[in-house]
């Protein structure tokens, strides 16, 4: 059972950390230049990050949760579980933090798009800020794909 439960971790991991690389990387550029419309576009990829957000979390709960199980409180000291804490946060404050201040300055803006309108400059630096903590998540985690295989229990 204590093997079948660790391939589960590799697959949770996985997951999370490929579903971030391909959104980010793939899915969300693509859609920019398929789309006709960069409203729609950015809509649409805006829906995917958020079901990506709340994914990411949920993976990383169960991730969290296996670690406390299988090390204790001693996972505390252990850099994958500091890992994934940052991509939790990082995750949280993205989706409820800077995503609803997005979606203000767009409802603000409205009629218009918000970047041809007078808060273009106010959602770019936010945007900015979104984009660079979502690469860092990223990067945080090819970490911890690099790292996890060193905390599993051994049996």
């Amino acid at each position: 059972m204590r093997v079948l439960v660790e391939h589960l971790q590799t697959v949770v991991l996985t997951f999370w950390v490929g579903a971030l690389w391909t959104m980010g990387l793939l899915i969300a550029p693509m859609l920019f230049r398929i789309l006709p419309d960069r409203v729609l576009a950015g809509a649409v990829a805006g829906r995917l990050f958020s079901v990506l957000a709340y994914a990411g979390l949920a993976c990383g709960a169960l991730l969290l949760v296996h670690a406390f199980t299988c090390f204790g409180r001693a996972c505390l000291r252990k850099p994958f579980a500091w890992l994934i804490l940052a991509m939790i946060a990082l995750t949280a404050i993205g989706e409820f933090g800077i995503q609803p201040m997005l979606a203000g300055l767009k409802q603000e803006a409205a009629p218009l798009d918000v970047m041809q309108s007078p808060l273009r400059g106010r959602f770019a630096t936010w945007h900015g800020v979104a984009s660079s903590l979502y690469l860092l998540n990223c990067a945080l985690g090819l970490a911890l794909v690099v790292v996890h295989h060193r905390y599993r229990p051994t049996a």
